[in-house]
């Protein structure tokens, strides 16, 4: 079944329902509201996306939920959300107190990526270290199989301690037993006292938020290169969000006024 878009008839009825309330307003970072770009430190939230979410999170709570460790995103957003949460949820003010044995777990990785670096260079694999979760990216090797291969057989004998998830050229590697997305999101809007969530994701890591979705919330695919999203909705790609942006603060003015 092909993904609804959200500009269509049930999309805009989904939005009018949601925007009743005081939604969560949360979105991943890369590839969602902003642009995949060849090498991540250049990844910025465009101006014309950070004004608008600027005016978002005047009227809701609005969450950054990201890969990404929280000092790196937010240097790249351009505005304030109430709420950063980074490492694929893992890193969150609320659990602080666990987050120190959670980056002890992922030593044993640390190890074996030092021995095996100079492997791992070659077969153009970069190791991204973001304290509670490490990224594996081989967007700029030659040979992505090969590069994959070589990942592998550096995971494999620490599979019992580690979650694995690919992602868009990269594989990301968490400690087991911490949160991922949806349990991050859903602490959230607890927290928020939100009426539901609006959750826009773009990769494999945002489909736990998917899954675990309750009905009355407005889960979003960016892009349309994943058949089997559980998403309820779609936008072609992180281009379109500038608009959604704007038809989400158009609705929210129209029922304000109502």
């Amino acid at each position: 079944m092909t993904l609804p878009h959200i500009f269509s008839a049930s999309g805009e009825a989904a939005l009018r329902s949601l925007l009743r309330g005081v939604p969560l307003m949360a979105f991943d970072f890369d590839g969602t509201i902003a642009p995949i770009v060849a090498r991540p430190q250049a990844a910025r939230v465009p101006a014309a996306v950070a004004w608008r979410l600027r005016e978002l999170a005047l009227r809701f709570p609005v969450a950054i939920v990201t890969g990404r460790a929280v000092a790196d995103v937010r240097e790249r957003l351009g505005f304030e959300p109430h709420f950063v949460v980074g490492n694929h949820g893992a890193e969150d003010a609320a659990n602080a107190d666990e987050q120190a044995a959670w980056a002890r777990q992922l030593n044993p990785l640390r190890d074996a990526l030092r021995i095996q670096h100079a492997e791992l260079s070659s077969a153009g694999v970069s190791v991204e270290d973001k304290g509670l979760s490490m990224a594996l990216h081989y967007r700029l090797a030659v040979d992505r199989r090969t590069a994959l291969a070589v990942v592998g057989d550096v995971l494999r004998p620490l599979a019992d301690t580690l979650k694995v998830f690919p992602g868009k050229m990269v594989i990301n590697v968490a400690p087991v037993g911490s949160p991922d997305k949806a349990q991050a999101v859903q602490a959230l809007v607890q927290r928020a006292a939100a009426s539901a969530a609006f959750y826009a994701g773009d990769d494999v890591n945002d489909e736990p938020v998917f899954a675990a979705a309750p009905p009355h919330w407005l889960t979003l695919r960016v892009g349309r290169d994943d058949r089997h999203t559980q998403a309820r909705f779609c936008i072609e790609g992180p281009q379109e969000m500038a608009l959604l942006l704007d038809r989400i603060l158009d609705r929210a003015s129209t029922n304000l006024g109502s």
